[in-house]
């Protein structure tokens, strides 16, 4: 009877998938539609603008789980059949403008930032909608438009002419997670040190769960993005550099916090492989990052903590997480409503806990819980985290999260990142 039961459950399933795979190749090219955008504005007011939308070759992403039904970040788009109002997919993301806008620049100054979307390339006319979420987790719609996708205007750019390897090979992108690493900071002679970079990297992400027991669903490529100087510029040395994607450090004046706003010309090198995370390694031995939900993750090449950092960073960019610390200088101010239950998966507020990683903790463990050594070891509601000291709550004592020198994922950022790769490989 198990067997039975077992091959019908596998009939169902297999149904299902080939169901919603007829659905992407009834709407959708097996090519990637990109919409470069202009978010603008300041702490009190936000708007959006349409740069231009191009054609790129590749489509990195699922078949079959077009929807989002994970609900994470701070802005979502739709993409919706014209004729007939439906949903035909659906994103989350997170951007640095909106980073921004927490700190105390926004206050007194007016900025503009790029930002770009991808989706599948549209068979029919779609309307595109963007809305940001707004502090009490509502939203708000920030630009609506039409897309002809036979629209002459729609730029067809050849793609850079860089060398592309695929470093980890285990399947086809429709069902394997891709992670593509662009060279920044490398010159022309320095390609062979970047592979071997990002083999080093991706050799030990693979070494820590979840990521080591879904390994075989995981694809890692290198863009070999060369740059006229090696490294990355440093403002507060006056070091200013001409490289692949202009990255610095010292954003929103944090010296470690290294990022790029030049995220056109970053899309533009991942265009060149078929991609559903990007990673942006710097050839600099300076301690440094970043990471944005569905943006891209940065770190460094050669200092001693650099795979722990852009451990950390993926977790952000890939695994929608936040940071548990609360210790250190950030720029953020008044980053989370403590009356409204934060979307990433391994903080709370305790506003709606159930939803979180309750599920993972054993029934005896209190909430919230003490740090004592009694609960070291342990899964449980922890104060402190996302920035603040009060009133925001993290899974563990130590994670990879919150300190480079944690052991690795505490148990509900990797059952997170273990959904993300599910929902992006199924």
């Amino acid at each position: 009877m198990r067997i039975i039961i077992t091959s019908v459950l596998s009939i169902l399933i297999l149904s299902n998938c080939m169901q919603a795979q007829s659905v992407f190749e009834q709407n959708f090219e097996q090519e990637s539609m990109r919409l470069d955008l202009v978010l603008a504005g300041n702490k009190s007011v936000q708007n959006a603008y349409l740069l231009e939308i191009k054609q790129e070759p590749y489509w990195g992403g699922s078949l079959t789980n077009l929807i989002d039904s994970l609900g994470y970040g701070e802005y979502h788009f739709n993409v919706i059949d014209k004729a007939n109002n439906e949903i035909l997919y659906s994103r989350g993301f997170c951007t640095l403008f909106e980073e921004w806008r927490t700190t105390e620049e926004a206050k007194f100054v007016s900025k503009a930032f790029y930002q770009t979307v991808t989706f599948p390339y549209p068979k029919n006319e779609v309307v595109f909608q963007l809305d940001e979420r707004k502090k009490d987790g509502s939203y708000n719609n920030l630009l609506t438009m039409a897309i002809d996708p036979d629209d002459q205007n729609i730029r067809k750019s050849k793609l850079p002419d860089f060398e592309v390897a695929k470093i980890i090979d285990k399947g086809s992108s429709a069902d394997h997670v891709d992670f593509v690493f662009i060279a920044e900071g490398y010159t022309l002679e320095e390609m062979d040190k970047f592979k071997k970079d990002v083999k080093g990297m991706a050799d030990y992400i693979l070494s820590y769960e979840p990521y080591k027991q879904k390994a075989d669903k995981i694809n890692f490529w290198a863009v070999c993005s060369p740059s006229v100087n090696s490294g990355a510029s440093n403002p507060r040395k006056d070091e200013w550099l001409s490289t692949a994607i202009n990255s610095s450090f010292n954003t929103f004046y944090i010296e470690r916090y290294l990022e790029a706003t030049d995220v056109i010309s970053i899309r533009d090198i991942a265009a060149c492989a078929p991609y559903d995370h990007i990673c942006v390694l710097v050839n600099t031995d300076k301690y440094g990052g970043g990471g944005i939900y569905n943006h891209f993750s940065i770190g460094t090449s050669d200092h001693p903590k650099a795979r722990e950092v852009m451990l950390h960073e993926i977790g952000h960019g890939f695994g929608g997480l936040a940071d548990e610390y609360y210790t250190s200088d950030v720029a953020y101010q008044n980053f989370f409503d403590l009356n409204v239950e934060p979307w990433q998966p391994n903080i709370t507020t305790l506003v709606n806990f159930s939803s979180k990683w309750q599920h993972l903790m054993k029934a005896s463990t209190p909430i919230p819980t003490p740090v004592d050594k009694k609960y070291t070891d342990e899964l449980g509601v922890f104060e402190g985290g996302g920035y603040v000291e009060k009133g925001v709550y993290r899974p563990a004592v130590n994670c990879r999260m919150k300190t480079n020198e944690a052991k690795g994922f505490c148990p509900a950022c990797q059952d997170a990142i273990a959904r993300m790769i599910d929902f992006i490989c199924e």
